[in-house]
């Protein structure tokens, strides 16, 4: 039963939703338009506010399901499984099985993961996401800064469950990983901001 899960957790982590919003809406492929990313930020930019708001709530909303269905099937909150079922929804997002293996970046997929298992400390840490990006309007810096902190609001609020800051230990590197090329533009001072000219961000 627990394979199931994992199963499903991903192929649901996999929905690629900005994919699907590019296609119907605007007919275009957003893997081959602006900075080529399936995230909320690239379908901001090329289908417009409201459709990247969808976007992004369709991916967080994912992680949290997957987590929703382990805890349901696990008969709790707590053990292995649901912190496994959330990594699995992530990592199908960014490996997506239904466009050969490449997805986002897993950001609002994680969110929604950690609003499931860590709610309080998820809300600060999207609290401080939107404080960064309402001064500087760059998603990526936003979006590392809130990631980064996660592991240290869960050890302030929910300090006994090693396993949970583990994996949002691990999540935080993986985000750093999949945002390296954000980051050279970052340390050149090349990354866009929303709403400005674009030069091939998030």
């Amino acid at each position: 039963m627990s394979a199931l899960v994992l199963l499903g957790a991903y192929l649901l982590g996999g929905i690629p939703f900005g994919y699907l919003a590019g296609r119907l809406v605007a007919g275009v492929d957003l893997r081959q338009v602006g900075s080529g990313n399936l995230g909320a930020t690239n379908a901001i930019r090329q289908l417009g506010w409201g459709w990247g708001a969808a976007v992004f709530g369709l991916d967080l909303l994912k992680g949290w399901a997957a987590v929703a269905l382990a805890q349901r099937v696990g008969a709790g909150a707590g053990g292995w499984l649901p912190v496994a079922a959330g990594l699995a929804a992530v990592l199908g997002h960014s490996f997506t099985p239904f466009l050969g293996f490449k997805g986002g970046k897993g950001v609002a997929t994680s969110a929604g993961v950690f609003l499931r298992l860590a709610p309080l400390a998820t809300g600060l840490a999207l609290l401080i996401f939107a404080a960064v990006m309402l001064s500087s309007r760059i998603v990526s810096l936003s979006s590392l800064t809130a990631t980064t902190a996660l592991p240290l609001l869960l050890l302030w609020r929910q300090p006994d469950e090693p396993l949970l800051q583990g994996f949002a230990v691990l999540l935080v590197l993986f985000i750093w990983i999949r945002h390296r090329a954000n980051l050279r533009r970052l340390l050149r001072g090349q990354e866009p901001r929303l709403g400005g000219p674009r030069q091939g961000g998030a």
